[in-house]
């Protein structure tokens, strides 16, 4: 079936008691067992472990992503932080973009570092140097492409034949595009991790994370430490995604086409310095994010000229733009990431990959895209 089918269908049937169409939210800790000979029979036992409404998501995620099986998480980062605990032991190496969301170079440099995990960020647009940064001892890759903030592209088809040759398990971050546009396992990755905060509810409503396997094996080990350490995600949060995710096509489709206007718009207006938005040809890996993918998604970032200040002043001055973190949503949404959403990455580790103090980031929505524009201009008219 088709994606748009899937979306709407995998990992749901009936309610077997009222025939309602919705997975119901099984607001429960425990489940009562016919017996101690038929333990486990119907496959919950206590809610850390499993729950039918979380269950339905993860079938879902993982039938999208096409792999085998889906743990979901209580956020974003407890899903990235449960790969790197499930494959990464003390005296282990890793290597991770070298642009990533500021959560995961603060969760490796500040958290695991401590406990003998040594990373490298390399720069994955260049499959040599991701090559040249492996060590005897690297067991893990984590990709992020495109990358947040600056929308830099990595070859996933070519980190994963690097990782296999390492005998590593690379991991690849998929929020910005979502299955509907990108599918890592497709591509040779072993991992395909989301912050379902973000497309896949698409509302502003939720925090959560999924991981996403293509073997049995992977699996296991993601579930095991999901169940260890508790990282779950909430039967709440996962019926809200759940509908959140039967729309996820439609919403990328047409923030997407929002965000290539916005994007060609910016790019001829006389005050802005640059524009970045992986559909534009002038973009640096353009040829690679149309090959790997089927769209181009709906994030972009571009520089005021004048700088710090006239961002600042841009991004204060907006409309119909919420000042906001978080991305994905219907809303759009506007970020200064060297001070919010990249803030504990060293200045410069930012000046080194790009996160100029400059940079204004956009999360494109789902408003008619003449608004968007005219904001964007009211703002511009000012700075």
């Amino acid at each position: 079936m088709g994606f748009s089918t899937r979306q709407i269908h995998a990992g749901v049937t009936p309610d077997p008691l009222t025939g309602s169409i919705l997975t119901p939210i099984y607001q429960t800790t425990t489940y009562v067992q016919p017996s101690v000979d038929e333990y486990l029979s119907k496959g919950f036992t206590y809610s850390r472990s499993g729950n039918p409404t979380v269950r339905a998501l993860e079938l879902k995620l993982a039938d999208l992503e096409g792999g085998v099986d889906c743990a979901c998480f209580g956020t974003g980062m407890s899903a990235i932080q449960g790969v790197m605990l499930a494959f990464l032991n003390a005296g282990d190496h890793a290597i991770v973009s070298d642009v990533a969301y500021g959560g995961t170079y603060r969760l490796c440099t500040k958290v695991l570092s401590r406990f003998g995990i040594d990373f490298t960020f390399a720069d994955g647009s260049d499959p040599d140097a991701v090559a040249a940064a492996a060590r005897d001892n690297t067991t893990f890759f984590l990709t992020e492409t495109p990358a947040n903030p600056t929308m830099k592209c990595s070859d996933i088809a070519a980190i994963s034949e690097i990782a296999k040759k390492a005998g590593a398990v690379h991991a690849v971050d998929n929020t910005y595009l979502t299955p509907y546009y990108q599918l890592p396992l497709e591509l040779g990755a072993d991992i395909a991790i989301h912050s379902t905060t973000k497309y896949m509810d698409g509302h502003n409503a939720t925090v959560g994370g999924a991981v996403i396997s293509a073997t049995d094996e992977h699996a296991e080990a993601v579930r095991f430490i999901q169940n260890s350490t508790g990282s779950i995600m909430s039967p709440q949060v996962a019926w809200l995604t759940s509908q959140g995710c039967k729309t996820m096509s439609l919403r990328m489709d047409a923030q997407s086409a929002n965000a290539m206007a916005i994007a060609k718009h910016l790019e001829l207006h006389p005050k802005v310095a640059q524009v970045s938005y992986p559909g534009l040809e002038s973009f640096p890996q353009y040829e690679l994010a149309s090959r790997q993918a089927s769209g181009y998604g709906a994030m972009l970032w571009f520089e005021v000229k004048g700088g710090l200040t006239a961002g600042k002043k841009l991004m204060d001055n907006i409309d119909v733009f919420s000042l906001a973190e978080n991305l994905g949503s219907v809303e759009s949404l506007i970020t200064h990431p060297v001070t919010m959403t990249h803030a504990d990455v060293e200045e410069a580790e930012r000046k080194r990959v790009g996160i100029i103090d400059g940079l204004v980031r956009v999360s494109v929505g789902l408003e008619d895209v003449e608004d968007l524009i005219d904001a964007l201009d009211r703002a511009l008219e000012l700075v």
